[in-house]
């Protein structure tokens, strides 16, 4: 989804604090985010670190060139008008233009909600997967596996990384692979709840719930890579999350719409609330 820049200058798929890439159907895009300091939360005893009109969860900073993790596929609520948002990890977008990322779409519009699965990689439009092939629905148990390889293909400055993405939907049995060219420089890991960008603005964000299974996080096993993969499947390091350093909430219009919890014993898994009141950390 299109994002805007968390440092600051961009307002789209990166922390816009507010959107994401187009999608098919409703027009929606990943932005990167515009971050601000967070308010206070819990009467000043709790804070997060960053906000954003589009983006809410967790972000790091650092060297990164890989991201992992599940998430439950939340359910959107009925509205009167179109609404949309988007749950997704990546890398980078927090605090520069680049983004390589997968996720769902869950919007609410037309009458109906609507959900599908998707990749992107910024400033190309998302490309989502056929939901005949791919569906997904409400509740439904995601992961997805972002990693660059030791592949480059071209020479010099024209030359470009190989990345591998892959998205799979464990209650509905399938999975999508593909290997793209990325040349960002890998300096932030997302676990992200965006409210995307739709026909070229920042979109209210859906009203949504989560219902994970029992003992797990609305997002979970979050990881990190900080090292090229010559082959296989890697391996990844537990993202280590921190509350006070990498959350961030959702504001729009003066109004805080999308909480992050505190992360789990594991520092791997953590809720995701609709409004202001932090969600509980989960118990796993």
């Amino acid at each position: 989804m299109k994002h805007a820049r968390i440092g600051g200058a961009l307002a789209v798929c990166a922390a816009s604090l507010i959107s994401a890439p187009a999608l098919a159907g409703s027009g929606a895009a990943a932005v990167a985010p515009t971050i601000a300091n967070a308010p206070l939360q819990n009467g000043g005893s709790i804070h997060n670190t960053w906000s954003a009109s589009n983006w809410s969860g967790y972000a790091e900073t650092g060297t990164f060139t890989g991201v992992s993790g599940t998430w439950t596929v939340p359910t959107v609520s009925p509205s009167a008008s179109a609404t949309y948002s988007s749950s997704w990890v990546g890398v980078d977008g927090f605090s520069d233009s680049s983004l390589i990322q997968t996720g769902t779409e869950d919007d609410y519009y037309s009458g109906a909600a609507h959900y599908s699965a998707w990749w992107e990689i910024l400033p190309a439009a998302e490309t989502p997967l056929p939901t005949s092939s791919y569906p997904v629905a409400p509740g439904d148990t995601m992961s997805a596996k972002i990693w660059e390889t030791s592949a480059t293909t071209g020479f010099g400055r024209w030359g470009s990384h190989k990345w591998d993405i892959v998205i799979a939907d464990s209650t509905r049995g399938w999975s999508f692979t593909t290997t793209q060219n990325y040349n960002g420089p890998g300096t932030s890991a997302e676990w992200i709840l965006e409210a995307p960008e739709v026909n070229g603005r920042i979109a209210t964000l859906a009203t949504y719930s989560e219902s994970p299974a029992a003992g797990t996080g609305d997002f979970d096993n979050a990881g990190i890579l900080d090292s090229v993969v010559s082959s296989g499947t890697p391996t990844y390091t537990g993202a280590a999350l921190n509350y006070t350093k990498d959350s961030g909430v959702m504001i729009q219009n003066g109004v805080h719409v999308s909480t992050p919890g505190a992360p789990d014993a594991a520092l791997t898994a953590f809720n995701m609330a609709y409004g202001a009141t932090v969600p509980a950390a989960p118990a796993g």
